[in-house]
């Protein structure tokens, strides 16, 4: 276009250790109008949604990403033309090539930086990633990298030339039937939790608890800490609780690695929170520096974003251990898949009111208790059940001595 200045727009880093990023929707088509600041699509990473605007005011050029793609961080994925200065732009511009070059190299630390994603796979696959040559930018090692050396690897022997046989139409369904196609959310979520189950042997433990204490703290508090701007609800004495027990039993705060079990010096909780389409699971940094007042604020605050889809990337990564309430919606007790590679999840049951036998002394009565089940997920790799029993009954005596 005369007179148009042309603008590259990349796939952004929404996160520091995000390398790549889906296409989820575009909200403008080739021609049409866009002003400064306007919101150009939706770009999905792992399980976050992000939307881009556009840097400046013009007209979109032409979308060069498809709906659905993943590619890498700094890829150009759409064209913006903008109106050209008239009084600013020098006689002669800077060559994009003089430009380039006279950027300094990247360190090699840099070039040889691995991703969560690539040091699983380096790890499942036992790879030497100095043996791969990295096509990502300055020489990152990519998911496409190492699927090409997978497939390498497994790929047979060369066989007789033959001409394929035309491949089949798909089989109409029937008429009381229907396919939905799996969202970017969907796909990743049901990929995460194959590998889970695939990777480490689950073991689950369960454990009744007594919530009296818990239930009479908050009834007393709540109008409190209302006044205070923050919604107390029963999660956060949980994430307290589970706060507690890692510090005393570091090795569940862990994770598995051929070289032996990592243990992670920083207690980082995620709140698994349910959307229509799954799950998202927020992460409190931090949790065991911070008091009930501060935890109720912080899952709050990452349950509302999350919901409305306003959480950063790095808000959903780096969690130690992670924690899912499925009792909101009336389930007693289930079996959580462990959010890899963390060591272990906690789940929470309904709280129900049941009788139950309490003991005085010598006397036993019986009075009715607000009661749930607390299911602990374990990797057995990592450690056994007496350990696990351990720190559940830790989380159990946190909350029925909860004063």
């Amino acid at each position: 276009m005369e007179g148009c200045v042309t603008i590259e727009i990349k796939m952004p880093q929404l996160g520091e250790s995000v390398t790549e990023g889906t296409i989820g929707r575009w909200l403008k088509r080739p021609g049409d109008p866009v002003a400064k600041y306007e919101l150009l699509l939706e770009v999905i990473t792992d399980k976050v949604d992000s939307e881009l605007p556009a840097p400046s005011a013009g007209t979109l050029l032409e979308i060069l990403v498809a709906e659905g793609q993943t590619v890498p961080v700094g890829t150009v994925i759409a064209r913006l033309g903008t109106a050209q200065p008239t009084a600013s732009l020098p006689a002669t511009p800077t060559p994009v090539a003089t430009a380039v070059q006279a950027m300094p190299t990247e360190p090699v630390q840099v070039k040889r930086f691995l991703s969560p994603v690539v040091q699983r796979m380096l790890a499942e696959h036992k790879l030497d990633p100095a043996t791969i040559t990295g096509t990502g930018r300055h020489g990152r090692i990519t998911r496409q990298d190492l699927l090409r050396v997978i497939t390498a690897q497994v790929a047979p022997s060369p066989a007789p030339v033959v001409t394929p046989a035309p491949t089949p139409a798909p089989t109409p369904l029937p008429a009381d039937r229907e396919l939905l196609p799996l969202s970017p959310m969907r796909r990743s979520i049901a990929e995460h939790m194959e590998r889970s189950v695939r990777t480490a042997p689950h073991v689950t433990t369960v454990m009744e608890v007594d919530l009296s204490r818990v239930v009479a703290h908050r009834t007393a508090h709540q109008s409190n800490f209302a006044r205070q701007g923050v919604r107390l609800t029963y999660t956060p004495y949980f994430v307290l609780a589970a706060a507690s027990a890692l510090r005393q039993v570091p090795i569940m705060n862990g994770s598995f690695t051929t070289q032996g079990i990592l243990l992670n010096r920083q207690v980082h909780i995620g709140v698994a929170v349910a959307l229509d389409e799954g799950l998202l699971v927020p992460v409190i940094r931090d949790a065991d520096e911070k008091n009930l007042l501060g935890l109720a604020r912080a899952v709050g605050d990452l349950s509302a974003r999350a919901r409305a889809r306003r959480l950063q990337p790095d808000e959903t990564q780096g969690g130690t251990f992670t924690i899912t309430n499925h009792g909101v919606s009336g389930s007693i007790f289930a079996t959580p898949i462990i959010n890899q590679p963390q060591a272990a999840i906690l789940g929470v049951g309904a709280m129900v009111k049941r009788p139950v036998v309490v003991s005085h002394g010598d006397d036993d009565s019986i009075a009715i208790r607000p009661i749930c089940y607390l299911s602990l997920t374990f990797d057995h790799r990592i450690t056994d059940g007496a350990t696990a029993d351990g720190f559940l009954q830790l989380v159990k005596q946190a909350l029925e001595r909860y004063a």
